[in-house]
């Protein structure tokens, strides 16, 4: 909930308009408080997720933004949270519905016969399970003709994995891009668009600081590619320069 205004209906928080709105969850930090900028300036409303009540950069971005971003309290992890979203959200509707979530292994080089069996659940828990709850949870909120999207990886390639590593991360990755074509063949007869992104490795926690590419390298063509994305139905695995990535 936007820190600003807890006291009020979130219903009645902000008005409706003809703006188009973005449900994006996980926006705090990184690379979908980058996608909510974006957003913003290309004139949409956001109502991003956070885990958490601590302020983050989404915070400033509401400050900046007034009347545009309103911020909930999510962590995908927690099914009871997401219920509680679900109930707070009931009856709204959204353009587009993007999950943004990824975390990786302490030692991202230890092979999967290494992982021990808590890191596991953990990493496909936040990886591939929880972004598939809250689709399913709230594809409801999102128009017949929206985008339903989540940021997996090119290292959720089978095909492209040529090098191996990073073992853990790339099957759960592979796992959600899976669980997104169950989910594509259920919503086969309608006229949603449904997208897998890969940002390309980027400088973040997660990508280090060897990575080639910014941020701002990525993002603003990323969130290009998803809004050129709303006009073909169906579900595509796509890069942030809009090119197919091989399942």
């Amino acid at each position: 909930m936007d820190i600003h205004s807890e006291s009020r209906d979130p219903m009645q928080q902000f008005p409706k308009t003809s703006r188009r709105s973005i449900l994006l969850v996980g926006a705090s930090r990184g690379l979908g408080h980058a996608m909510a900028a974006e957003f913003l300036k290309k004139g949409w409303s956001v109502l991003g997720t956070v885990r958490g009540s601590a302020r983050t950069e989404l915070h400033d971005l509401a400050d900046d933004h007034p009347g545009r971003v309103e911020i909930e309290s999510l962590d995908i992890c927690a099914p009871d949270q997401l219920a509680a979203l679900r109930e707070k959200v009931s009856g709204r509707q959204f353009d587009i519905l993007f999950v943004n979530a990824g975390t990786a292994n302490r030692d991202p080089s230890q092979t999967i016969g290494e992982v021990s069996t808590d890191e596991f659940v953990h990493i496909m828990l936040t990886n591939a399970l929880g972004p598939m709850r809250v689709i399913e949870s709230l594809e409801g909120n999102v128009s017949a003709t929206g985008l339903i999207g989540a940021m997996s990886s090119g290292q959720g390639s089978i095909a492209n994995n040529v090098s191996g590593q990073r073992e853990l991360y790339r099957g759960s990755k592979a796992a959600l891009n899976m669980f997104m074509r169950s989910f594509a063949a259920r919503e086969a007869g309608t006229g949603r668009a449904l997208a897998v992104m890969a940002p390309g490795w980027i400088r973040t926690a997660l990508g280090g600081a060897d990575a080639p590419l910014s941020i701002e390298d990525s993002i603003p063509k990323l969130v290009d590619v998803l809004l050129a994305k709303q006009e073909r139905p169906g579900l595509e695995y796509l890069d942030y320069l809009g090119r197919t990535v091989p399942w």
